[in-house]
């Protein structure tokens, strides 16, 4: 089975043209999808932002494939009550495909409700906040909350899928990389350095571990962002017009406007995109991008073409990558569907 993911860029397109893509990929042999969830695009060339949970039930009713929020931010536009209601519900139609993805946010997004944004410690704080919220509110009890950011009155689930879905942060730093070993499910990343790589996953373990858990048993996703064209010269370009944001190496969660962005992005080249964005048009040298990944230990890979050739990149991964991947024997999958041991040890 192939653990080949689709990353539906909500930022860049259509709603329905994803739709349509998504319906594609499962054809072509990708296994499931990771669908952003943003309010603003990036840059104003980008040119979309649609609502991803009208979106999610959709996918889940017109395919069979897996499928979660690449990532979304609890706390700020959505009240973490909300998330867990809409996940509960997602998952209680679709058993065993739905999947939590989570994550601390960016001004970009989080900005309209006119609150104070804060600094990242407190970011960090907010999202285990919600996270706890959220767990009470899967354990189908009326609960209560009085966080320092985060409160809740008397609520409860009523729609309960029989399973909670599982709960993947996304993170690039070592707290909350053992955080998540720790208080979640699983663990979402992107491309990076082997040696940050190695430092995130042995965080994760170390927290799952002292949680009672076993890493081993445990998903781990990573989100690829590649350029693929009919030449490198074509994929190299499309990188920077299309996705400038990727070769931005400096953090960009206190910026809130997709103008702002624009005025950056007349300053990237295509030498910043190194160890960002993979940008080739030998289909070989993508699936070896890819194996490097698992072959680090990864059980799902998502991979965002930046460029507007998406029924064409679909097409030709289907056929030339994905039956050339090297998947091990084992490796957990974010699903209900398997076992969790996660639920004994909290």
């Amino acid at each position: 089975m192939s653990r080949l993911g689709y990353a539906a860029m909500f930022e860049q397109f259509h709603p329905t043209d994803l739709l349509r893509w998504c319906q594609l990929a499962e054809q072509a042999g990708f296994d499931s999808v990771m669908a952003s969830d943003h309010f603003q695009p990036w840059t104003p060339q980008q040119g979309q932002s649609a609502f991803v949970w009208s979106w999610l039930g959709a996918l889940g009713a017109t395919t069979n494939l897996r499928f979660g929020t690449g990532v979304t931010p609890p706390g700020y536009r959505y009240h973490p009550a909300i998330v867990a209601q809409a996940a509960a519900t997602l998952e209680a139609m679709f058993p065993g495909r739905f999947w939590l993805g989570l994550g601390a946010g960016e001004a970009l997004n989080e900005h309209i409700v006119a609150e104070y944004w804060p600094e990242p410690p407190q970011r960090l704080e907010r999202l285990i906040e919600s996270i706890e919220v959220i767990r009470k509110l899967f354990s189908g009890k009326t609960v209560k909350y009085w966080g320092k950011y985060v409160k809740m009155e008397s609520a409860r689930l009523w729609t309960m899928p029989e399973t909670p879905p599982p709960i993947l942060v996304a993170t690039s730093g070592p707290i909350m990389s053992e955080r998540t070993g720790r208080l979640c499910d699983g663990i979402i990343t992107v491309g990076a350095a082997d040696e940050k790589i190695k430092m995130l996953m042995d965080r994760f373990e170390k927290g799952a571990r002292e949680a009672g858990k076993d890493p081993a048993t445990m998903p781990r996703m990573i989100q690829l962002h590649v350029s693929w064209a009919a030449t490198d010269e074509e994929a190299v370009e499309q990188a920077v017009r299309e996705w400038p944001n990727g070769g931005m190496n400096f953090p960009k969660q206190d910026i809130r406007d997709p103008e702002h962005f624009a005025a950056m992005a007349r300053l990237v080249r295509p030498e910043h995109f190194t160890g960002r964005v993979f940008m080739s048009a030998d289909l070989d040298a993508h699936r070896a991008h890819i194996q490097h990944y698992i072959d680090l230990g990864f059980t799902e890979v998502y991979v965002h073409n930046v460029g507007r050739n998406q029924e064409e990149f679909i097409r030709a991964f289907g056929e030339k990558v994905i039956p050339h991947l090297r998947w091990p024997d084992t490796g957990a999958l974010a699903s209900t569907a398997s076992a969790r041991p996660s639920d004994a040890a909290r």
